[in-house]
């Protein structure tokens, strides 16, 4: 019996396994990384378009006529609440990164802050309400741009 001739033939099934193994591992990997990305990209796009949503709906109850101080505070809680927002934001703490999370949040809390304005009788139009959306536009185009750079997106430039 040959010796030398099983050894190497054992050799080479022991690396043609071992080469196996490792690629299947990095294959499973890369894999992983690509799903935890496309999960992320979900959260961060309805994230975004759930805080425009809702601004949008705020914006068209504080246009509108409202009987009483009681009424508009309802009507503008419930524009926020009907956009899914409070969800998606739970969404975005869950699988966002930190620093993602963190810009999320002033967007969010600049949107309530809105939300509180308009609910008191900020009229649309007014300088409170121009303040309000600058702080909150600020704070989008930071979450937007964490957002762009967590992708792998380069920046828009626009913003």
């Amino acid at each position: 019996m040959d010796w030398m001739s099983l050894l190497s033939t054992l050799t080479g099934a022991v690396i043609g396994i071992t080469a196996t193994l490792i690629a299947d591992r990095n294959r499973w990997r890369r894999e992983g990384l690509r799903h935890a990305m496309e999960v992320r990209r979900e959260a961060y796009t309805e994230f975004a378009s759930a805080l425009k949503a809702a601004g949008e709906e705020m914006r068209a109850v504080a246009l509108g006529d409202h009987m009483s101080d009681s009424v508009r505070d309802a009507a503008v809680r419930e524009a926020v609440r009907g956009s899914g927002l409070y969800t998606a934001s739970e969404r975005l703490w869950l699988v966002g990164l930190p620093q993602v999370v963190a810009a999320g949040n002033e967007a969010f809390h600049g949107l309530r802050a809105i939300r509180d304005a308009y609910a008191r009788g900020v009229a649309v139009g007014s300088p409170e309400e121009a303040r309000l959306i600058g702080v909150r536009r600020s704070a989008m185009a930071q979450m937007r741009r964490l957002m762009r750079e967590d992708l792998g997106i380069g920046p828009l430039g626009i913003e």
